[in-house]
């Protein structure tokens, strides 16, 4: 497969069904965890959850040993399957002996950076919630968060695929100056994004009392007040993918920085300063809109700085061919 002459719309979905399947099966643990512990445990256990999560996220975004037995089984099983391809006739990858790596580990370390603190950046905004939802709303709103985290995790899922997809095909061709072909590209992965958000979105609107049913053994309190709460939070589904693929777009044209801002500004500063707030100065449900404001405002910075630089890298491309 040629990332520079190949036809990008089936390379690019080819690369998303094996991204999709790889990121979707990485998230079925925790999910299980949840759905086991809140259908025998009730609400209480899947409050509990909601507690102890982010603590697991931050210590495994950090590549921290955590897992026992079966999981460290699965783990390097996974490294071996895919350490396999280098021995296969398909590979055309090759080990180097590198030079200046000092630099080279500097430049991939601020490069990578905005994606790794996506995960990170999870861990964090749950303390905080956890913190502010104790506080203000009470231990049956943190059990419906508990669930809005597995949710979150699989609308991330899509938005890591996604990403995973077009980043090697986008940075190749704009290592050869090849703007037409990443203008393609990243139409249908914007669309695809998109696509993602109004599924997550309308099935979190229609449905609240469903994957309430799927994650616990409710009670009437609990339905009684998870449709509002999922509704308003779910909200932010819409624009999650495309924000989180917006990190990985800038990070293969070499825009560090804004990729930075955007992981950041979403993951801590903007959404962190509307957890805190929010049910100051407003009723104190109006905390689940924390996530929805912050999407839309980094959402627009995004779109903004994606039409620049790829206006940029378009022009230059076409000055070179005339």
């Amino acid at each position: 497969m040629d990332f520079l002459t190949d036809r990008i719309r089936p390379m690019y979905f080819k690369y998303l069904a094996a991204a999709f399947g790889s990121a979707l099966i990485s998230s079925i643990y925790g999910v299980v965890d949840m759905a086991m512990v809140g259908q025998y445990q009730g609400p209480d256990g899947t409050a509990a959850l909601a507690v102890v999560s982010p603590v697991w996220n931050i210590i495994y975004s950090l590549g921290l040993l955590m897992g026992i037995g079966g999981s460290v089984m699965g783990s390097v099983f996974s490294l071996i399957v895919m350490c396999s391809h280098f021995f296969t006739k398909w590979n055309t990858l090759q080990f180097v002996k590198p030079t200046q790596l000092l630099g080279k580990l500097k430049s991939i370390s601020v490069t990578v950076f905005s994606t790794f603190f996506i995960d990170v950046a999870m861990g964090i905004l749950t303390v905080l919630f956890n913190r502010q939802i104790l506080k203000y709303l009470g231990t049956d709103a943190l059990s419906v968060y508990g669930i809005i985290i597995n949710l979150s995790t699989f609308v991330q899922c899509c938005a890591y695929s996604i990403g995973q997809a077009s980043q090697p095909i986008l940075s190749v061709n704009f290592g050869t100056g090849k703007g037409d072909r990443i203008k393609e590209l990243l139409q249908y992965a914007v669309g695809t994004a998109f696509v993602f958000g109004i599924i997550w979105t309308g099935a979190s609107l229609a449905f609240p009392n469903i994957f309430i049913r799927i994650f616990m053994t409710p009670t009437d309190t609990i339905l009684k007040i998870a449709p509002s709460i999922i509704r308003s939070y779910g909200i932010s589904f819409l624009l999650l993918p495309f924000n989180i693929f917006s990190t990985y777009y800038f990070q293969a044209i070499m825009k560090p920085t804004t990729s930075f801002v955007v992981s950041v500004a979403r993951g801590a500063v903007i959404s962190g300063i509307l957890i805190m707030v929010l049910p100051v100065i407003a009723p104190a449900n109006a905390i689940w809109f924390a996530m929805p404001v912050t999407e839309l405002i980094v959402a627009v910075y995004a779109a903004i700085m994606m039409l620049h630089d790829t206006r940029q890298i378009t022009a230059k491309d076409n000055i070179l061919h005339e």
